[in-house]
């Protein structure tokens, strides 16, 4: 329902001018914390905050849903009974200029084989680009011509070797190699397969075939690189069907009257 107001140039403020019965906008969202995990409502501009969130990440995610189409303005209402509000409220300045430092770490058990399918792509790529010039353009992607280059073996070497000194295990270490060199092959091989120029993101209207892909676009794959936290799943799309069934189900609700003669 669309919000429906006049604006009053006298008064220099919309008025809201509804009919007898007729439908009014929602102007005030009450919620509890569930409010951060995924309302998207472009012209919502004004929150207040009922006490500071248990978590930064949390804070920051739930005043994010503001202020999206149009300026939008936070109140955060601090309790000064509750230690945790008094010492947000005593360095709330320093604070709301470096929230982002304060965000908690993921609980993610390092160099798991579900983690590393997930994030030794990024890190690889990264490796790559930023020790070698060649690598870094766009268009960089053409360069690994062998999985044998000296760089990207150095760089399986690495992986391997961190593996071991976090998780102490040679497992690990010797998964971590064989899944960086699994990705460099394919790299490699993609090079070489004459299906076009490779880059590493092919751009709007170009003819370059792209390497790395984004989530949620297609299947996961060995070259799919999540950009954010948001992106270590794919979304999932939900469709609510108001049709009604064809056919009923073949029972039916006892009545109470019912139940009182069998009783």
């Amino acid at each position: 329902t669309k919000f429906k107001a006049d604006f009053d140039p006298k008064a220099n403020e919309f008025i809201t001018k509804l009919n007898y019965e007729e439908a009014q906008a929602i102007d005030l969202v009450l919620a509890t914390n569930m409010f951060s995990v995924g309302v998207d409502v472009n012209r919502l501009g004004l929150m207040v905050v009922n006490g500071q969130p248990k978590s930064t990440a949390e804070y920051i995610q739930a005043t994010s849903r503001v202020g999206r189409a149009y300026p939008g303005l936070v109140f955060t209402l601090l309790n000064w009974s509750r230690p945790r509000d008094l010492s947000h409220y005593e360095s709330f300045e320093h604070y709301h200029s470096s929230f982002y430092k304060h965000v908690e770490a993921q609980s993610v058990t390092p160099f798991t084989e579900r983690a590393l399918d997930r994030g030794l792509t990024g890190g690889l790529v990264s490796i790559l680009r930023m020790n070698d010039e060649g690598f870094a353009p766009n268009q960089g992607a053409m360069k690994l011509e062998t999985s044998n280059n000296p760089l990207a073996k150095s760089s399986s070497e690495k992986f391997s070797e961190r593996s071991h000194k976090v998780t102490d295990s040679e497992t690990t270490a010797s998964l971590t190699k064989i899944m960086s060199q699994q990705r460099f092959d394919q790299w490699a091989k993609k090079v070489t397969s004459r299906e076009g120029d490779l880059s590493y993101d092919r751009k709007r209207g170009s003819q370059a075939v792209n390497l790395l892909s984004m989530p949620g676009k297609d299947a996961w794959s060995k070259f799919t690189v999540p950009t954010s936290m948001r992106e270590v799943e794919p979304g999932v799309n939900l469709l609510l069907n108001n049709e009604k069934l064809p056919d009923g189900p073949d029972w039916k609700m006892p009545s109470s009257k019912t139940k009182e003669n069998e009783s």
